[in-house]
């Protein structure tokens, strides 16, 4: 067996019988840098997502049909395509037909957030809609129209019930940030990945950015509840 091998095949005989997380505070400046790549890709996908999902609701609740059958379009278009043909498609095949091609980190952004742009205005949408019916009416009786009926009556109501299927989303898209990895941005994910590569150490490695994500993702979720009971209050 030729040396090199041989010492390869140690170190992983080796990592295989020990367990030792002490590496991952050694390599953790890189885990922080994946995790800010994580978080900048998240952020940027849902700042899109969040401005396509109010163009669209704006469109759906248009009286001009052509906006509404744009909108009912689009929805129903990127619903349909999984996030990860999106971003590979957006990706290779687009900058092979001599269209102008971005980096990975946007690339990856952009298809994250034109698929939540459908799945946010839907959620917004299904959110105005369960506003019942005797508050549009009431208003109306008392002779509030326009733009003071949506500000004062409908959004805030539809706010607390867009609440907790906007933060579950929010999860979800945080999650699918994992997908960039296939396009070799360097997020959280495929750090985990190399550095387990590089030293025989992927239970370790892997276990770390499970925890990251767990420490990112329930301060999110857990004030989320918080403002939801608040929300509930002033409305009750």
């Amino acid at each position: 067996m030729p040396q090199n091998l041989r010492v390869w095949s140690k170190k992983f005989e080796r990592s295989k019988m020990e367990l030792d997380f002490k590496i991952v505070f050694g390599r953790i400046n890189e885990l922080v840098a994946g995790a800010w790549v994580t978080l900048g890709a998240f952020g940027l996908s849902l700042s899109i997502g969040i401005s396509l999902s109010l163009i669209l609701l704006f469109f759906r609740y248009s009286s001009i049909k052509p906006f509404v059958l744009l909108a009912k379009s689009y929805v129903s278009f990127f619903r349909a395509i999984p996030e990860m043909v999106l971003i590979f498609w957006m990706f290779y095949c687009i900058p092979t037909n001599g269209i102008i091609s971005f980096s990975g980190f946007f690339t990856g952004s952009l298809a994250l957030g034109l698929v939540a742009g459908a799945f946010l205005s839907e959620i917004f949408r299904a959110s105005i809609n369960s506003v019942k019916k005797g508050q549009w009416e009431a208003a109306h009786a008392l002779g509030i129209s326009g733009r003071i009926l949506w500000i004062k009556v409908v959004l805030p109501q539809a706010a607390r019930l867009a609440i907790p299927p906007f933060v579950n989303y929010l999860t979800e898209l945080l999650k699918a940030t994992t997908l960039l990895a296939t396009i070799g941005v360097g997020e959280l994910a495929l750090k985990a990945y190399v550095l387990g590569a590089q030293t025989f150490r992927y239970l370790e490695f892997l276990t770390a950015i499970a925890v990251m994500y767990f420490l990112i993702i329930y301060p999110v979720a857990y004030l989320a509840k918080v403002l939801e009971k608040k929300l509930l209050r002033s409305y009750t």
